[in-house]
């Protein structure tokens, strides 16, 4: 069984067997036609839907798909994330930083948090250049700044500690 949720809001558990599909416990019915690797037509209930898979993060198992137009957000966990939440050891995978250093010597140009912000998985926190390139230096797990050790126009070295997380 998968457990899907669409944009954080609906949650679905599908099942499929042999020649069904249920899809919290009922019984329904698709007639797809693929187009493509990323397209396809589907017909449900009597009403026609035009789909493609936008994006896909295997690691993550999530997913953005288009229908008629519309983008959802999809996230699906199989019996295995579900046995890891059972058992408490979905936390272990997660990345805990403690800090950012910098991955090369530059000029600080600009940061791009604060003290005490909370930041996401790919939020931008500091904009570095180096060899007349600017690099966007961006949060790799969720967290709080802690402290922020740099300032805008500050030079840097290799390895320097700039934002430490709380």
């Amino acid at each position: 069984m998968y457990k899907v949720k669409v944009n954080d809001q609906f949650q679905y558990d599908i099942e499929e067997t042999k020649a069904k599909l249920l899809v919290n416990g009922k019984h329904i019915e698709l007639d797809v036609n693929n187009l493509n690797a990323s397209n396809a037509h589907v017909l449900f209930q009597n009403r026609s839907f035009n789909t493609e898979v936008v994006d896909v993060d295997k690691a993550e198992k999530t997913c953005k798909i288009k229908v008629n137009g519309n983008i959802y957000n999809i996230k699906v966990e199989d019996q295995f994330d579900q046995l890891l939440q059972q058992l408490g050891l979905d936390k272990l995978a997660t990345n805990k930083v403690s800090e950012i250093k910098a991955p090369m010597p530059g000029l600080v140009l600009k940061v791009s948090v604060t003290e005490g912000e909370d930041v996401k998985k790919g939020d931008n926190l500091l904009i570095l250049e180096a060899m007349k390139m600017e690099n966007i230096l961006k949060s790799s797990a969720d967290g709080i700044v802690k402290r922020i050790l740099v300032n805008q126009g500050d030079k840097v070295e290799k390895n320097q500690i700039l934002i430490q997380f709380a």
